[in-house]
C-alpha cells in the first residue's frame, strides 16, 4: 500500500527556510534567451592563469570531468552492455527534430529492437497531457483501479488514481496547464508514429504524477510523496526534470526509497551556470543519475550547472532546442537541463527493456562506464566572482512572455519569492560562492560562504594568496 507522507511534514508549515522547487529549464517558443538577470551569479569565462598540464588536473583517474561528469550518454553502448553485447553498430541518423535522439545513439538500440517495452517511466512534473495525439498511447494505466467508479479499489488511499496521482491538489487530475511535464514526456516515449516527435524510448509507458503547480512550482513534500507513489505503483525509471538550492532529508530519503526498491531516479542538474548540481540531482552521489545539458555539438550549455569537485553519477544529454510534445497536440523547443533529463531517462528505459533485472547500481555504472568522455574545460574563474556588488535584492523579468514560456527560478539563496502573474521574480541574492573548488598548480582552493555583498576581488585574490601560503587541501 502506498504510504503518503502526511501534510504536516510540509517543510513550509514547518517553518523551515527552503526554496520552493520549480522546473529547471529556460525556454520560450522563439528558442532564445529572453530573460535579463540582474546580479544572477554566473561563472562562465574561461579559466585563467592555468599551466600546461592543467586540462589533465581537471579529469580524476576513472575519467570524471569537473565539468561534464562522465561524459555524454551513449545509448549505443549502454543498452548493448545491459544486453551482455559490445556497442551496438552505428545506423543512419534521422536527422532534422531528431537530432537529440541521434545524438544519444538511440536508433542504434531501436535497430536491435530495444524500443523501451516493458518499462514505465514516471514523470514527476507539472502533469501530462495523456490526450496528446503523439502520447495518448503510451500513458500508464493503474491495472488495479476501476474508472471513474469512485472507489479506492486498489487500497492506496487514492480513489481513482486510473493515470496516476496530483500531489499538488491531493485529486486524480494529472492534467497539464503549464507544458513542462508534457514537454518531458514526448522526448521520453513520444509514439514512433512518422509525425511530431519520436521518443527515445518510444514503446515505454509515461506515468503522469503531478508534483508541480500550474504555475511550475511546487514543495519538496509533494516531490517526496510523487517519488514513493511511483516506485510503489511499478514504475521502473522517475524522471524529475525539477530542483531547489537546498538539501532536504526528506527529498533525500525518497530517493533513496526509490532505489531500494530498484527505481531508477534521473534528475536534472539545474541552470544556474553553477560548480554543482542543485538538489535532488546533488544526490546522484549515492543513488540515481544527475544530468547536464549539451547542444547538438556536445558543447555543455552556458545555463547547464556542471558536475562539480565530488564524483557523482553526471552524465550529459541533448538540452538546447529540444523539440517536443505541449499540450493541445502542439510541439516546441525548449532549453534546459529538464530537457535533458528525459533523454537519460529514456534511454534508461531501453537499457531496462534489453535487461529488466537491472538494479540502480549496475545502471549507474554502466552509464558512467559507456559514456563518451570528452575534454571540455570547465568554464570558470576568479573574475566571474564579483557579482551583486551593492544590492541586496535582485529582480529579473520574462521579456517578450508568450503563452507557454517561462524564465527559470534562480536558485540564489534559500528565499526566493515567485510571482508568475506579474512575470516576475524577486530573490534574495547574497552573493554565495558556496563549495568553489578548482586545482591549481596542484593546490585545491576552497572559497566558501562569502555572504557580505560588498565582497570584493580582491578579497578573493588574498583568500587564495592565504590558501597557497598555508599548503591548505580542502577535498
Amino acid at each position: 500500500m502506498f504510504s503518503r507522507l502526511g501534510s504536516n511534514s510540509s517543510l513550509f508549515e514547518q517553518g523551515q527556510n527552503i526554496t520552493s522547487l520549480s522546473s529547471v529549464d529556460t525556454f520560450d517558443y522563439n528558442n532564445n534567451y529572453n530573460i535579463n538577470l540582474n546580479g544572477h551569479s554566473s561563472f562562465n569565462s574561461a579559466m585563467n592563469g592555468l599551466e600546461s598540464n592543467a586540462q589533465e588536473q581537471l579529469f580524476n583517474d576513472n575519467g570524471y570531468s569537473f565539468n561534464s561528469g562522465y561524459g555524454l550518454i551513449d545509448a549505443a553502448a549502454a543498452v548493448g552492455k545491459a544486453a551482455g553485447q559490445s556497442t551496438f553498430a552505428d545506423v543512419p541518423n534521422l536527422g532534422g527534430n531528431n537530432w537529440g535522439a541521434d545524438l544519444v545513439k538511440a536508433p542504434e538500440a531501436w535497430a536491435q529492437g530495444y524500443t523501451g517495452q516493458g518499462v514505465v517511466v514516471a514523470v514527476l512534473d507539472t502533469g501530462v497531457d495523456f490526450n496528446h495525439d503523439d502520447l495518448k498511447d503510451n500513458i500508464w494505466t493503474n491495472p488495479k483501479e476501476i474508472a471513474g467508479n469512485s472507489i479506492d479499489d486498489d487500497g492506496d488511499g487514492l480513489v481513482d488514481d486510473v493515470h496516476g496521482w496530483n500531489f499538488v491538489d491531493n485529486n486524480n487530475d494529472v492534467s497539464d496547464k503549464f507544458g513542462h511535464g508534457t514537454h518531458v514526456s514526448g522526448t521520453i516515449a513520444g509514439e514512433n508514429n512518422d509525425f511530431g516527435v519520436t521518443g527515445i524510448a518510444y514503446d515505454a509507458k509515461i506515468m503522469p504524477v503531478k508534483v508541480l503547480g500550474d504555475d511550475g512550482s511546487g514543495s519538496y513534500t509533494s516531490i517526496s510523496n510523487g517519488i514513493h507513489y511511483a516506485a510503489d505503483h511499478g514504475a521502473n525509471v522517475i524522471n524529475l526534470s525539477l530542483g531547489g538550492g537546498s538539501s532536504d532529508s526528506t527529498l533525500e530519503k525518497a530517493v533513496e526509497y526509490a532505489s531500494s526498491k530498484g527505481v531508477i531516479v534521473v534528475m536534472a542538474a539545474g541552470n544556474d551556470s553553477g560548480l554543482q548540481p542543485n538538489y535532488p540531482a546533488h544526490y546522484a552521489d549515492k543513488s540515481g543519475i544527475a544530468v547536464g545539458a549539451v547542444d547538438k555539438n556536445n558543447q555543455m550549455a552556458n545555463f547547464s550547472n556542471k558536475a562539480g569537485i565530488n564524483s557523482l553519477t553526471y552524465v550529459t544529454a541533448p538540452g538546447v532546442n529540444v523539440y517536443s510534445t505541449i499540450p493541445g497536440n502542439k510541439y516546441a523547443s525548449y532549453n534546459g537541463t529538464s530537457m535533458a533529463a528525459p533523454h537519460v531517462a529514456g534511454v534508461v528505459a531501453l537499457m531496462l527493456s534489453a535487461n529488466h533485472n537491472l538494479t540502480d547500481a549496475q545502471v549507474r555504472q554502466i552509464v558512467a562506464e559507456t559514456a563518451v568522455h570528452d575534454t571540455q574545460m570547465p568554464n570558470f574563474g576568479l573574475s566571474n566572482f564579483v557579482t551583486n556588488s551593492s544590492a541586496t535584492t535582485s529582480n529579473f523579468r520574462v521579456r517578450n512572455y508568450e503563452y507557454g514560456s517561462y524564465g527559470s527560478q534562480n536558485q540564489l539563496d534559500d528565499s526566493n519569492t515567485v510571482e508568475f502573474s506579474g512575470l516576475s521574480v524577486s530573490c534574495t541574492a547574497n552573493s554565495e560562492f558556496s563549495s568553489y573548488q578548482t586545482l591549481l598548480n596542484n593546490l585545491n582552493y576552497s572559497i566558501t560562504d562569502y555572504d557580505d555583498t560588498t565582497v570584493s576581488e580582491n578579497i578573493l585574490k588574498q583568500r587564495k594568496e592565504m590558501l597557497e601560503e598555508n599548503l591548505l587541501m580542502v577535498t
